[in-house]
């Protein structure tokens, strides 16, 4: 076989008829799970190819093995009709492979120009790559500041750098992992758009992996289904519906009230009546995801209490140059009731939860739980007063992916299973096992390192662990954010179970058409202030998207 840093005559493809890329039988192992098991992809050049499957599928280890970052066990890899075996990044980097992580390798201390330069060979000209960071983000509308420290970018920005910081180098061959999770829209509607055009007028050849259906159908050409390490279908996009992938992903109907966040569905109507035809399987997956019987279910806020558990009063959080984070933020949350935070990401949404997972003091006002004011940046502190939280990044402050699945889901209270201050570690494993059995955890057992799972399988350790304590309130940032349709639907029937059960619940998303779908009650962020508050029933996609955009509803 011939080694990936040959050098390449052509490389770009000089013959169209030839796939750019052909994945034949990989199969990866990691320990007795099988990740990959015999998977034949084919790209080709001039066009995008989505690849779906849920949280677990083997989407991102197979294409890992194309960037090189993992080897595969068996199976073989062609670029433009020759054997290569890539052994690195620096490998794939050669053969014009490159890769937009769907978790970001960013060095927070550096600007955002000196994260896009990292690894590049020779003497640097900053104002050079300043120029090409502002050429790129003109041409595929990622407005970003070259000089920005990324540290400080919300999460939506520093994806935007990933993006940006993968097309200065040009790539042939190019591999998007969940590249839109965290932009709004109408960035994503602009990357893709001008993405398009730069793949049929270069011939480069583009992958798509993405949970959202909806961007699947209209960004790609063809689309391959993974389901447990497996291809289960491949089909030109063109033939393709949101429904029939959706079942195909999952092996089962799934209920259209979490496709409309998964997929950016808009029409309430056409929604609804797809959803009488899932409605046998959504049943039977709420009784099995909740307590409560699928006939009973109903709406989040049916046990609403009217005297608020959560009172923020006239809040103000500043940033650093007395820049106002968060401005004169009041808000009531009542027990029983989902409140939705809507806004266009980097608008203080990030700092509201921040502020009430004790990461950061507050400059005036006050936050009141239970009638008792809790002091803010002091860790720990809402925690006892009966606060839970499921942060927006789960890698950066929601779990330690060295350490097991045990520890996670008792790190916050390990005192429940100590003795002298020492963990038992038959109690640990026994408790543990009683939540990953409660919350339906995909893994290997209480000892599993948390690394090993899923990210919709992580994000039920979060839940678990936070819903363990039978917290008062629930802050959930972003909780379904680069899930599966199947890992959302149970996510959202676990937010409205925690409703009904008659805890407060601040849902802070993106995602508009899933703050639509539970929340009680909805309010609007914009520059750090409060521009809006609507009920569930005067809520509709235009309406927010004025007050987001600034304007009177």
């Amino acid at each position: 076989m011939t080694d990936a840093t040959t050098e390449l005559t052509g490389a770009g493809g000089s013959d169209p008829s030839v796939p750019a890329v052909e994945l034949v039988g990989i199969t990866k192992r990691f320990g007795g799970i099988i990740a990959c098991d015999q998977v034949d992809l084919t790209l080709h050049r001039g066009r995008i190819h989505g690849i779906l499957g849920e949280n677990g599928a083997g989407k991102s280890t197979l294409m890992k093995v194309l960037i090189g970052l993992v080897l595969p066990d068996a199976g073989s890899v062609r670029i433009d009709g020759q054997p290569r075996t890539i052994h690195d990044p620096l490998a794939a980097a050669a053969l014009g492979i490159a890769m937009v992580h769907q978790h970001f390798s960013l060095v927070d201390q550096l600007s955002v120009w000196e994260n896009v330069a990292l690894g590049e060979e020779g003497r640097l000209k900053s104002g050079g790559v300043r120029d090409r960071v502002a050429a790129i983000s003109q041409q595929y509308g990622l407005e970003i500041d070259p000089d920005a420290r990324v540290g400080e970018l919300t999460a939506g920005l520093r994806q935007r750098v990933e993006i940006i910081k993968c097309l200065r180098r040009d790539p042939h061959i190019l591999v998007f992992d969940e590249p839109t999770s965290v932009l709004t829209p109408e960035e994503s509607e602009q990357l893709f758009g001008t993405l398009r055009e730069v793949v049929a007028a270069e011939g480069r050849a583009v992958v798509l992996v993405s949970h959202k259906l909806d961007e699947v159908l209209h960004a790609t050409d063809e689309i391959t289904i993974m389901r447990q390490g497996r291809v289960v279908d491949h089909r030109p996009t063109q033939e393709a519906d949101a429904r029939s992938l959706a079942r195909a992903m999952v092996g089962r109907e799934v209920s259209l009230r979490s496709e409309r966040a998964a997929f950016g569905l808009a029409d309430i109507e056409e929604a609804e009546e797809a959803n009488q035809e899932a409605e046998v399987g959504f049943r039977a997956d709420i009784d099995k995801a909740t307590d409560v019987d699928a006939e009973d279910w109903q709406p989040a806020g049916v046990t609403k209490s009217d005297e608020p558990v959560m009172r923020i009063e006239g809040v103000s959080v500043r940033g650093r140059g007395g820049a106002r984070l968060l401005d004169d933020i009041s808000l009531d949350l009542r027990a029983g009731e989902i409140v939705g935070v809507a806004g266009v990401e980097g608008n203080g949404q990030r700092t509201l939860g921040d502020l009430l997972s004790s990461l950061v003091r507050l400059n005036t006002g006050r936050v009141v739980v239970n009638d008792k004011e809790v002091p803010t940046g002091s860790p720990g502190a809402m925690a006892k007063a009966g606060v839970a939280v499921i942060p927006e990044d789960r890698h950066d402050s929601g779990v330690v992916l060295d350490m097991t699945v045990a520890e996670n889901l008792l790190m916050v209270d390990p005192h429940r299973v100590a003795r002298h201050g020492v963990m038992d570690k038959a109690q640990t494993t026994e408790l543990a096992q009683k939540m990953i059995e409660e919350f339906d955890i995909g893994c290997s057992g209480p000892d599993a390192p948390l690394w090993s799972l899923s990210g919709g399988n992580q994000q039920r350790v979060v839940l678990a662990r936070e819903l363990a304590a039978e917290p008062d309130v629930l802050i959930a940032a972003q909780p379904t954010r680069g899930l599966d349709v199947g890992a959302i639907e149970y996510m959202t029937d676990r937010l409205r179970q925690t409703a009904i059960d008659g805890v407060a619940v601040l849902l802070i998303s993106s995602e508009l058409e899933e703050i639509l779908d539970l929340a009680d009650r909805i309010v609007v962020m914009s520059r750090g202030r409060i521009v809006g508050e609507l009920s569930h029933d005067d809520a509709n996609l235009e309406t927010l998207g004025l007050l987001m955009g600034g304007s009177e509803a």
